[in-house]
């Protein structure tokens, strides 16, 4: 990770070949990156790029001391020191049932509700703020968070192919016209292709519709998982990310990643969603929490989609 210094930011200027109209050139620049405590400022690319391609890399968003910081909880989830109960505390890769000493990717769902002081931390606070800056005009706010890792050795950590929209409730469902949403991935340790970076299809969401997807353990009673058919012709692009820095995507863009191929490292990711106020209200009031343990999940929502289960699509 590479070290930053908050007193001095990314300066770009607006017009880099004349000064500004009644002004010298210093008091046209802009500031991005890092340039406060609570504040990374995005530059116009990285938020073209994030809606044009529903996935963007931003790098070193958090420093070494404060990745620290947020690893010391984290580890603490992994090992059960902080309990979460159920299926919330699970592997994303098998089915439910598999004894936890072979699990390949450890999935803890929505730490900051079973461990309470973990919220509002450091990340929360930068992730929320770039959120505004990607969907200026709506009200974001934290719909959930996650905490992977994928265990190293384990070529069978993989993230099927997918859309986060598979899981969640469509625009029908929640009598909602549009689902924006920007999904973080913080690096806790090197991204690499060699572990299982995220890997996704740029543009495959543009259309905002949502592919046929099936349950890759049969039901969800079963195991929570889901995946899609990629063609063989489609750009597959890779997203590596250094510790500290993060990945966004949206809710359509296709995506997943390989399995955990290093020896020795593992590859843990601090998740974390936003999507405009009124679509989490609507979640909540059809009992979507995010949480594996809702008895309301991806093969009972009223929407129509393919997969859910036959009885809903009347």
């Amino acid at each position: 990770m590479r070290p930053f210094n908050l007193l001095v930011p990314f300066l770009i200027a607006s017009d880099p070949q004349r000064p500004p109209k009644g002004g010298s050139m210093s008091e046209n620049v802009q500031q991005f990156g890092r340039v406060s405590d609570d504040e990374f400022r995005l530059t116009p690319e990285q938020i073209e790029t994030f809606h044009r391609d529903g996935c963007v890399t931003i790098p070193d968003v958090l420093s070494e001391d404060e990745v620290q910081e947020l690893e010391q909880v984290f580890d603490r989830f992994l090992s059960g020191e902080i309990t979460v109960p159920g299926k919330d505390f699970c592997d994303m890769s098998k089915p439910f049932g598999i004894p936890p000493e072979e699990w390949s990717i450890i999935n803890c769902m929505l730490p900051t509700t079973y461990y309470p002081p973990f919220r509002d931390n450091i990340y929360e606070r930068l992730s929320n703020n770039i959120a505004r800056q990607l969907y200026p005009e709506l009200n974001m706010t934290k719909d959930y968070d996650q905490l992977l890792n994928k265990r190293p050795n384990k070529d069978d950590a993989v993230f099927a192919w997918h859309q986060d929209m598979g899981y969640w409730p469509g625009p029908r469902a929640l009598n909602q016209s549009a689902t924006s949403t920007c999904t973080f991935s913080l690096a806790i340790d090197d991204s690499t292709p060699q572990n299982g970076c995220l890997r996704y299809i740029p543009g495959s969401g543009k259309a905002k519709t949502l592919r046929s997807h099936d349950a890759l353990s049969g039901s969800r009673d079963e195991g929570h998982a889901l995946t899609l058919q990629v063609g063989s012709d489609e750009n597959v692009q890779l997203a590596p990310a250094s510790r500290g820095s993060l990945t966004i995507h949206d809710e359509y863009v296709v995506h997943g990643s390989g399995g955990n191929n290093h020896p020795t490292m593992q590859r843990r990711t601090y998740v974390l969603a936003y999507r405009p106020s009124a679509v989490v209200q609507a979640e909540r009031k059809i009992g979507f929490t995010h949480s594996r343990n809702d008895n309301v999940n991806w093969d009972s929502f009223r929407d129509g989609e393919s997969h859910r289960f036959k009885t809903n699509q009347k």
